[in-house]
């Protein structure tokens, strides 16, 4: 009996130290929890601040878009009334070719535009010089006397045919 109170014994003894390992084991595991658990409360509190400013930063976004269309919506109208202003300060170019959506591609129509006309202007006022006839007969020279003989000059004077 001594041997097995002995073999008791120390198997007592070795599961008392495995309790004991195991005791320290489970609160290193205890502590190990709470500072993932704590993390975890951390991670969950930043993500809320998170969301709080994707939340804002999306209503900014919206209102921009916002502000950006009505400046959009500005900007057209401003182009439009330009490039009427455009049309009626330059008669002498068709509507038509003034186009653009943009005041800088209104401006570079308008140039094209008015180079056409130039070119078109040009080239009538060269066709209409090549066909110009003087208006009405020419005007009456004088009877040139000096290559006229005597009796001729009298007969002329006189009123007489020659």
């Amino acid at each position: 009996m001594a041997d097995e109170e002995k073999e008791l014994t120390n198997e007592l003894e070795v599961l008392r130290e495995e309790l004991e390992n195991l005791k320290q084991e489970k609160e290193a595991l205890n502590r190990e929890l709470e500072a993932r658990a704590a993390t975890i409360g951390d991670l969950q509190e930043t993500l809320s601040t998170r969301d709080t400013e994707i939340a804002g930063l999306k209503q900014t976004i919206a209102e921009s878009e916002g502000k950006l269309a009505q400046i959009n919506n500005l900007l057209s109208q401003a182009v439009v009334s330009y490039r009427e202003l455009v049309v009626a300060t330059h008669p002498e170019v068709p509507p038509e070719l003034i186009t653009g959506d943009s005041v800088e591609v209104i401006d570079e129509s308008l140039k094209s535009a008015q180079a056409l006309v130039d070119k078109v202007k040009q080239g009538i006022e060269a066709e209409t010089a090549k066909s110009r006839v003087p208006a009405g007969a020419p005007p009456r020279a004088p009877l040139d006397l000096s290559v006229l003989s005597p009796r001729e000059k009298i007969q002329y004077a006189i009123g007489g045919k020659r």
